[in-house]
């Protein structure tokens, strides 16, 4: 009796997919490549029996538990767990969450999506193992959107997530329910992802910090991809300084992700007292003004770049065309190639060497027998995705990631003569969630309507950085600041400068 996994295919389960690949084989000639595949099903075996290179896994854990309703009101955590790390190092006595996009060994994992209940990760995630180097406790996992594809905080399988400053609003997505639980002091960290916005949205609806930090300075290694040139994860917290601590322990190639480009981290902290004198800031005209753009936003976002002026910093206003264009050319990069990487790929698709999480990849696989439960948002997102792919040969993907190139000039010619680039994170403040019976109309828009400016960045890989500047009728407006490529210091210094300097609080509109 064969105990080999990997079966042979029976001739007539070639012939499909013979079929399956266009080819029209002869009986002979079908037979002839039957025989002539044994020697590669050998091979497949033999690696069957091998043990998978995973890393190993330290810090004892438990799965953690979910949390009743009452001690989980805005919805915000997926799992409540404990898991202490070491004795002594810069996160100690510091706890915190993860989104559950992040792989957590021992310790369930949805990422939003009802398809991956049930999967429980058997390795840590490179940014959670540092965490737990660093001292660091990590206290639990918290709700995403599904498969992490709305900017709202309504597609969970899971449920709403609210806002923190007002039930029934938005809390901005896809990393929802971190940035909940770091506005609610639950936590003074959290960590998020970022592929369109998904630090910055939440974190501009919710009023705390978050940064995503330049492409491949912080390994993705062990959290579910969505497209390797999109994939950002990065801060969440309360405090500027948090944010530059925690980015201190995450930062630096890990050797297994090869988004990675050698950079290493920086004492981020030291930025943090130089303050806004010498600094110059570029106010991007095509950052405000948008159709959606809400002229409060606007007007608020303005005053704050004001504000900098007063703090000692140099800010004028500039053009930069292209970033009205960068949308366009960042959706294709999106819909097609998340479509081709995270769904029909499994999550980690082909052609790239780092860590494959393999239990991970074989439990995604099964979405396909519950399409139907899929988000409209991811829904929506597939059919473009995969209609461009089919029709249009991934012509359009492929022209945008050409364009990425112009793009990212157009941001570092104006970065050449300043510091920074100014503008609102978001065209507008939290709207409400949409009702439990809403059409599929407003549970795009809900999802999908804020991806104005932040976007582009994830392109083009500059770091940029949401910070709370002001509200509208109680819900905060966020700023973003954006640096040249690893120049997340300059960030941190003008962050903290208007931190110290300005109670955000004050201004509204």
């Amino acid at each position: 009796m064969s105990l080999d996994t990997v079966k042979r295919p029976t001739l007539e389960q070639l012939r499909e997919v013979a079929g399956e690949l266009g080819f029209t084989l002869p009986d002979a000639d079908l037979a002839a490549h039957h025989d002539a595949l044994i020697p590669a099903f050998a091979a497949y075996n033999t690696l069957d029996r091998m043990p998978d290179e995973l890393p190993a896994v330290t810090y004892p854990r438990l799965p953690g538990r979910r949390p009743a309703a009452e001690e989980n009101r805005y919805g915000a955590w997926y799992i409540k767990t404990e898991i202490a790390g070491a004795a002594e190092g810069p996160l100690k006595g510091k706890t915190i969450a993860l989104k559950d996009n992040i792989c957590l060994a021992g310790v369930p994992m949805m990422n939003g999506a009802s398809t991956m209940e049930g999967y429980v990760p058997d390795v840590d995630a490179t940014v959670a193992a540092r965490i737990l180097d660093a001292g660091g406790t990590i206290v639990g996992k918290t709700v995403c959107e599904y498969f992490c594809f709305s900017g709202g905080s309504h597609t969970s399988a899971t449920g709403p997530v609210h806002n923190p400053h007002r039930m029934g609003y938005s809390a901005g997505g896809s990393s929802s329910g971190s940035a909940v639980v770091v506005a609610l002091g639950e936590v003074p960290m959290a960590l998020g992802g970022d592929q369109g916005g998904s630090i910055r949205i939440p974190a501009s609806f919710c009023g705390i910090y978050g940064l995503k930090p330049t492409h491949g300075l912080v390994p993705y290694t062990g959290i579910m991809p969505i497209e390797l040139t999109l994939d950002h994860t990065g801060p969440m917290t309360t405090t500027v300084e948090d944010n530059a601590l925690l980015l201190e322990v995450l930062a630096g190639p890990d050797g297994l992700d090869p988004r990675q480009y050698g950079a290493a981290a920086k004492p981020y902290r030291e930025a943090l007292g130089r303050g806004a004198p010498g600094l110059k800031i570029a106010v991007v005209e095509e950052g405000f003004g948008h159709p959606q753009s809400l002229p409060q936003v606007d007007a608020i976002v303005h005053e704050a770049a004001e504000r900098f002026k007063g703090l000692g910093a140099t800010v004028e206003s500039v053009s930069i065309p292209m970033h009205r264009q960068g949308a366009a050319i960042w959706l294709p990069v999106a819909a097609e190639g998340a479509t081709m990487q995270m769904m029909l790929g499994n999550g980690f698709g082909f052609n790239w060497q780092g860590l494959y999480v393999t239990s991970m990849l074989d439990f995604h696989n099964g979405w396909r027998a519950r399409a139907d439960e899929l988000s409209d948002t991811l829904k929506n997102t597939m059919l473009l995705g995969h209609y461009m792919v089919t029709r249009y040969r991934g012509h359009y993907y492929a022209k945008a990631q050409n364009l990425v190139r112009q793009l990212r000039r157009a941001y570092d010619e104006v970065l050449a003569r300043y510091d920074l680039l100014l503008m609102p994170t978001l065209p507008i403040v939290a709207t409400p969630l949409p009702e439990a019976n809403a059409s599929v109309e407003q549970i795009l828009q809900s999802g999908l309507g804020m991806l104005a400016n932040t976007p582009q960045f994830d392109c083009t890989h500059h770091p940029a950085m949401s910070l709370p500047c002001g509200r509208i009728d109680g819900l905060p407006v966020g700023m973003m600041l954006v640096a040249k490529a690893f120049d997340e210091e300059t960030i941190y210094r003008a962050a903290a400068a208007f931190e110290r300097g300005v109670d955000w609080k004050s201004l509204s509109g």
